[in-house]
């Protein structure tokens, strides 16, 4: 008996002294991947590298940022601050938010930092993009692109986008069960950018099917950069070689347009414009600029729209003010279509036979729209931060961020963290954005403010995106009341774009005829 209690216990010890000897090994490869980047500090900067944790070897902090989401981000902040480091997806990070901070990082491109995008997405959107583009060349490029978001061109699209969204919500109240917010922005999104922003001609089931295409490029944007069958890069090459065959029968017709006439469609404006500096653009560069539109307008706008239903559902207070302003301008009645026959249409929007009675100067003088949609983006930013890759060293807050590093700014930390707002800045109060707190924030407010970055690299296609979302709420409040389909709120994901986690699942109701005409709710 004795013999087998010994047995058991030198059994005992041994894996003690194995758990013993691998939390050791443990700790001492922790301890030698922190030393590693503490050495890789710029000796020549006297500054100190930010504060916070690399994680674990190779690993770095990943895991904890996939299982956290936003969490990861918010609790590290409160321990080390402003600017704090860490180790994600294999690169050393530098996170940053604040006005300030951001500032120095969104003004610094070309100087501080320049653009950071994974190898797999450069070699999807290819090497004539915006995206990849640096100095000189992304100057030109962007000049070139800035006529595609001109006013004289955003006048040309508001009646076209009113249109199609006027019928996208009738279609909505159309439908008997409920609706997934989420999925239907998405296909509403790439209508409204192949249509309509570059003019392709496309019948419904076309749309459909290079809608799905279009998709499967996107999620495999940012995937291993492995080349092989059945990985994600795989995927999305073959869907980018889909999309460019269409779009290389687009292209040849605009090539064949009147070259004298004006254009009125991006691909048409990209066209005319490097004409005009005198320099004529290839087909393979063409199908880049157009694949890259449609990449910048899909989701953002997608998740944007679908943060604006949720929270004018929440808030209905909100909803009763757009509908008094609504009145005021002589806007409160809705379309006399009726919502019933909104599937009746051969092509990719259902036929509606009214006149747009919004442009932009009327959606200018809807000051509580456009302060109710400056309130979802700085809520619920589509996008939660930029990436850059540091130049050459420089200080900031007080740290050195090396040579080589990632910097990661926070759109959503810097909005959470305003401190320039007269009302908390976690509450939904779109009155932050009126006349008083205008003057509240003053010229400082500047980069309190950045749900389309800022800089060299600002999102040329803002004013755009902005009045998208605000034709949606006019539609919306004067045709229709929505409620939820499902016993409570969705969880939001915010990673890598915010979405509700179950797509935002609502029963759209049209109004009576009465309701509409009154601005009552039911």
């Amino acid at each position: 008996m004795f013999p087998c209690g010994l047995s058991c216990l030198s059994v005992l010890g041994a894996a003690g002294t194995a758990l013993l000897c691998a939390g050791l090994l443990l700790s001492l490869a922790q301890h030698l991947w922190t030393l590693r980047w503490t050495l890789s500090r710029d000796r020549a900067s006297a500054l100190p590298l930010p504060k916070g944790s690399m994680g674990w070897p190779f690993f770095g902090e990943t895991l904890h940022w996939l299982v956290q989401g936003s969490r990861f981000h918010s609790s590290r902040r409160e321990r080390y601050g402003t600017v704090f480091k860490t180790h994600l997806l294999g690169r050393p990070v530098i996170r940053v938010s604040g006005a300030e901070n951001v500032r120095t990082i969104l003004l610094g491109e070309h100087r501080l930092v320049r653009s950071q995008w994974p190898q797999s997405a450069h070699i999807l959107l290819g090497s004539h993009t915006l995206l990849g583009a640096v100095g000189e060349p992304h100057r030109q490029r962007r000049k070139v692109l800035a006529r595609v978001f001109s006013r004289r061109a955003l006048e040309r699209y508001v009646p076209r986008l009113q249109g199609a969204l006027r019928c996208e919500v009738r279609s909505w109240c159309a439908t008997r069960g409920p609706v997934a917010v989420y999925e239907a922005t998405k296909a509403f999104t790439f209508r409204m950018a192949a249509l309509i922003l570059l003019g392709l001609r496309l019948d419904k089931s076309q749309c459909a099917e290079l809608a799905r295409t279009f998709e499967q490029f996107v999620e495999n944007l940012f995937s291993l950069p492995l080349d092989v069958p059945f990985s994600g890069l795989r995927k999305g090459i073959r869907a980018r070689d889909q999309l460019h065959q269409h779009l290389e029968e687009a292209i040849a017709e605009k090539f064949h347009e009147d070259k004298a006439g004006e254009p009125d469609d991006a691909l048409a404006m990209i066209i005319h414009g490097t004409r005009e500096l005198g320099h004529e653009l290839s087909v393979q560069e063409l199908k880049e600029s157009a694949v890259e539109l449609l990449f910048a307008a899909f989701f953002t706008t997608a998740s944007a729209s679908t943060s604006l239903v949720l929270l004018l559902l929440q808030h209905p207070a909100a909803i009763a003010k757009i509908q008094q302003e609504l009145e005021a301008q002589g806007l409160g009645h809705a379309c006399s279509c009726a919502p019933g026959a909104a599937g009746n249409g051969a092509g990719p929007w259902p036929d509606c036979s009214c006149e747009p009675d919004l442009n932009l100067a009327a959606l200018g003088r809807l000051r509580y729209v456009d302060c109710v949609v400056k309130e979802v983006l700085r809520l619920l930013p589509p996008v939660s931060g930029g990436y850059r890759t540091a130049l050459r060293t420089f200080e900031l807050d007080g740290y050195q961020i090396p040579k080589g590093w990632s910097v990661m700014y926070s759109i959503r930390d810097t909005h959470e963290t305003a401190a320039v707002y007269r009302s908390p800045p976690e509450g939904f109060d779109p009155e932050r954005f009126g006349a008083a707190g205008e003057d509240a924030r003053g010229a400082s407010g500047r980069f309190h403010y950045i749900p389309f970055g800022g800089g060299a690299r600002s999102c040329l296609g803002q004013e755009l995106a902005q009045a998208v979302l605000q034709l949606l709420a006019v539609e919306l409040v004067r045709t229709a009341r929505w409620e939820l389909a499902t016993p409570d709120f969705p969880a939001m994901q915010t990673v890598p774009i915010v979405h509700p986690v179950d797509g935002l699942r609502l029963f759209f109701h049209p109004l009576a005829p009465a309701a509409a005409r009154d601005g009552l709710r039911l």
